[in-house]
């Protein structure tokens, strides 16, 4: 018996979100999408039970945040960590065949799909277990285990309450990714990275806090020219870093900027319909062709690392030096700090700010990020072209399918493959490895709010990618006719 026999029985169950019969009006999808927007909001703000707030030390997630979504405390506490862990393992298994499974098959489909969420569910016990039990980040209050248990240190109970709240927020954000997948605009993975972004760009633009300390960018310029902000160290410094921050108001621009036009930078391959004379049109290769998801799962791979070793730390008597050695819950040396990515101005400006390591050991670190980034994310970008039906193969027969042809070349799903084999395969490693340097040039020069450089990238690229998807929606809106073209009906 194959495990796909085997397992038909759980994954075939698994919930999920009814498809949608037909086209689904314009007017509906935004509806939908901005219910579970406005959903994702409130839960980021609902407090978990049991938590000893004052206590907890930090987010886990650290830096990662950004990517991850979700906020730290709240129900929402793993964000879209166990949805992105599962897709790297299912990446892995996929692109080394080992699943068996064929996705143009109604029936591997559902296969397919009921792996997932079960992945899912599997990553949110072995990520919100430890970060409960196992750790010091999420404490128990001790006086709600004296209400509730009568004891103020049955804290087990209370971290059963705590952990069972951190499940449900991960259900529920797997769902709600589901819904605006198949009734919404865009992907909902890529909506909650947007907003949580955004959340940070916009106190990074506004924001001040008690007691007249400014953070925000314009409040903190306000404060610099009418004398209300005192101006440490060189002007230079003060205006360029902190609290001036024009290098992250330059770094912010300038990634918009080069996002933009990268995703606008494209090889158009010239189409005509096979029996309509005169039908035609172009299909557009990209320069990031499979998007920005691939840094999206080498980063997601990377706080997991670094969750690993935080959890060693607190673990182990003594772990050993050359693992990981740790000071105030940062890593600052050993295995772990080399395989940490840069992720501000502070981890490697020794010149500028106190150093937490030699040059050349920051100089060995921003190395190894800058190797790991680039190279990992070319690699996922393969894996996601090849498991997501991009590639050259799984293209030609779209092609073929819509009744489309390159014009000089015969009507046959080969000969469209060998054409669109000069093409794909160069352009997806290419826009990966460009991603990847975009990711590390911006996390080493920082942006507004302490957004992380690969975060306002995601950012950008989604959300030109869902202005894309909006145009393309109106435009269906506008002429029914062209719904079969792109595969709506």
């Amino acid at each position: 018996m194959s495990w796909k026999e085997a397992a038909e029985p759980v994954l075939t169950r698994m919930p999920t979100v009814t498809r949608p019969e037909g086209h689904v009006p314009f007017k509906r999808k935004l509806a939908w999408t901005a219910g579970v927007l406005v959903m994702y909001f409130f839960l980021t703000n609902v407090t978990l039970f049991g938590l000893a707030t004052q206590t907890a030390s930090g987010d886990f997630y650290g830096q990662f945040r950004s990517i991850l979504a979700g906020q730290s405390g709240s129900i929402m506490q793993l964000g879209i960590g166990p949805i992105v862990t599962a897709s790297i393992v299912l990446q892995l298994l996929g692109g080394a065949d080992l699943l068996g499974l064929d996705t143009d098959d109604p029936r591997d489909q559902v296969l397919y799909q009921g792996l997932q969420k079960l992945l899912v569910v599997v990553m949110i016990c072995l990520t919100g277990l430890p970060m409960v039990f196992a750790s010091n980040y999420l404490p128990a209050d001790p006086q709600v285990a004296q209400t509730l248990f009568g004891s103020a240190g049955a804290t087990t109970g209370v971290q059963t309450l705590i952990f069972a709240q951190m499940f449900v927020g991960g259900v529920l954000i797997l769902f709600m990714d589901e819904v605006i997948s198949k009734w919404g605009v865009g992907s909902g993975i890529g909506l909650f990275i947007i907003a949580s972004v955004s959340q940070q760009l916009v106190a990074g633009l506004f924001s001040t806090q008690a007691l007249g300390n400014v953070t925000g960018f314009f409040p903190a310029w306000f404060g610099i020219v009418t004398g209300g902000v005192q101006l440490e160290g060189s002007l230079i410094e003060a205006i360029l870093f902190e609290p001036g921050n024009i290098l992250a108001l330059f770094t912010t621009v300038l990634i918009f900027a080069i996002v933009v036009y990268a995703e606008s930078v494209r090889i158009e391959i010239p189409l005509s319909h096979a029996r309509v004379k005169g039908a035609r049109g172009r299909f557009p290769v990209k320069l990031i062709y499979a998007s920005v998801l691939p840094m999206i799962l080498i980063r997601a791979l990377q706080a997991n690392v670094q969750f690993l070793g935080q959890i060693l730390n607190q673990q182990l008597a003594s772990m050993p030096a050359w693992i990981g050695q740790y000071a105030d819950g940062q890593v600052v040396g050993g295995l772990f700090y080399y395989l940490a990515p840069i992720q501000s101005r502070q981890d490697w400006m020794w010149f500028v700010y106190a150093p937490a390591a030699e040059p050349a050991e920051i100089a060995l670190r921003v190395l190894v990020d800058l190797v790991v980034t680039v190279v990992g994310s070319a690699i996922f970008a393969i894996f996601w072209v090849e498991t997501t039906g991009m590639g050259p193969k799984s293209t030609a027969q779209q092609i073929q399918n819509s009744g489309m042809q390159i014009p000089g070349f015969r009507r046959n799903p080969q000969v469209i493959e060998k054409v669109m084999e000069r093409y794909i395969p160069q352009v997806t490693v290419i826009g990966g490895a460009l991603v990847g340097l975009l990711a590390v040039l911006a996390n080493m020069l920082g942006t507004l709010g302490g957004v992380s450089g690969t975060g306002l990238l995601l950012t950008v690229s989604i959300t030109y990618k869902l202005y894309e998807e909006i145009a393309e929606e109106q435009l269906m809106e506008m002429h029914p006719m062209m719904r079969s073209m792109f595969g709506s009906e």
